[in-house]
């Protein structure tokens, strides 16, 4: 097959499409693929993931298991740990994990391993596209390499495998937004980027076959800047509007009271909001990814960093007013009953990844709180790459809610009856403005 052959089969929708890393990124992406017609198959370290999803359920709460169900029942949809299948796919897209290791630095060790496995499977005319968060320079300095001097067995016809003849790469940042009522993945415009024109034009035309809209861009350099400055933007704005929580939180002043005002004006503000700290898969991570890169070109990014440390202390600064709330009610933290409402990173799902809760679990604990929490998505604690609590959610009775000294929203999902966690609850820390129109100046609620 040549570079036409693999460009007409994607236009044809031939194609048959394999997706490394079936969580919140890679399995919507391969169920678009498949509401369309096209085979995929989905690839996972993890066997029971494969397991789950070809019984036709799910285990991502807001992706149904109905439709996992059609795509498999429909034999468009597959899934594997054994990642010896990947020569039969025509294009792979790299959906892992990349997050920071213990220094705050890019842990890419899931881009590698990913690498390594094609590197070894790698046949003719594959396109390979990265969709990973990572730093400028990663799809160019990594993955090229590697797949230029992959094993020579599959037929190349050459001493190494040529770019945008014998193989194509390309970068295509995810925007997921998990359980966002008003975009889904297909109807988010994606960026693309191709190390050559040959790889840029088979990856806008595979994404075009599924998403509403694609937006070439001229190298993966400049596509992986993209994904860095949308949740860099987001980052320092976030942190801005915490900062000044914490400033009108000492002038009495409610900081969403002013941020309602301030999005009156038709023009020159987006209104950003404070909360206990940043979660999700990029927006706490992906800014200290250009940070690193940065360094490599002897540049300190003194805002990038500075909006890091602001965001990064929103969970202490919880805790500093829990405490002080207490004190002012004659209690203490030691020994003291503290409930969470919220597992999730945001409202309305499941995902907890660096949901700002764990880190708010960690330091009630250190000191001395018994702590429990609730949470309608996620009813058991799993392991994190950072965190091993062994805790299950609480049910929120009366009884239940009236025997914690206080409680710390921190996650405002639409499933909690506020009023009536309200009436029965001691003291209340608000870190989502849960509460607003119900609180109606209580002194058992202050917002942190």
């Amino acid at each position: 097959m040549s570079y036409s052959g693999l460009l007409e089969k994607i236009q044809t929708r031939k194609v048959k499409v394999g997706v490394i890393g079936m969580g919140y990124v890679g399995l919507p992406l391969a169920l678009e693929f498949t509401s369309k017609k096209m085979q995929v198959i989905g690839f996972d370290i993890d066997p029971k993931k494969a397991e789950v999803l070809l019984k036709g359920k799910s285990y991502i709460k807001h992706i149904s298991a109905e439709r996992i169900k059609a795509a498999v029942d429909a034999q468009l949809l597959d899934a594997t740990a054994d990642f010896s299948r990947l020569p039969e796919v025509d294009a792979i897209l790299i959906c892992v994990p990349t997050p920071l290791d213990e220094h705050r630095e890019p842990d890419v060790s899931y881009i590698v391993k990913s690498g390594e496995a094609i590197t070894k499977y790698l046949r003719k005319d594959q396109l390979v596209v990265l969709e990973s968060s990572t730093y400028p320079g990663t799809t160019d300095e990594i993955l090229l390499p590697m797949f230029e001097n992959a094993p020579l067995t599959q037929g190349t016809g050459s001493k190494k495998w040529n770019i945008g003849e014998d193989f194509y790469l390309a970068f295509s940042p995810e925007r997921e937004d998990p359980n966002n009522p008003d975009y889904s993945t297909s109807t988010i415009p994606k960026v693309v980027g191709g190390v050559t024109a040959k790889c840029l034009t088979l990856t806008k035309t595979l994404y075009d076959q599924v998403i509403v809209k694609t937006v070439p861009v001229s190298s993966t350099q400049a596509a992986e800047a993209t994904k860095l400055l949308e949740n860099i933007y987001r980052s320092i704005n976030i942190a801005l509007v915490n900062e000044l929580k914490m400033v009108f939180d000492r002038m009495n002043i409610d900081v969403w009271e002013v941020i309602d005002a301030a999005k009156t004006k038709p023009f020159g503000f987006n209104a950003f909001y404070p909360g206990p700290g940043l979660g999700g898969h990029c927006i706490p991570i992906d800014p200290f990814y250009l940070t690193w890169k940065a360094r490599e070109f002897e540049i300190n990014t003194k805002f990038i960093e500075l909006a890091g440390e602001i965001n990064t202390y929103q969970p202490y600064y919880v805790l500093q007013r829990t405490m002080e709330f207490m004190n002012k009610n004659g209690k203490a933290i030691k020994n003291s009953k503290v409930l969470i409402l919220g597992a999730a990173y945001k409202k309305n799902i499941d995902d907890m990844r660096e949901s700002p809760s764990l880190k708010l679990i960690e330091i009630f604990n250190e000191h001395g709180a018994k702590v429990d929490y609730n949470d309608p998505y996620i009813p058991i604690l799993p392991a994190t790459r950072k965190y091993n609590f062994v805790m299950k959610s609480v049910p929120l009775t009366e009884k239940n809610l009236a025997k914690y000294d206080i409680i710390v929203i921190s996650t405002d999902h639409s499933d909690y009856d506020y009023a009536f966690i309200f009436k029965h609850a001691k003291l209340i820390v608000d870190t989502r403005n849960a509460l607003k129109g119900i609180k109606k100046n209580s002194k058992k609620v202050i917002t942190a």
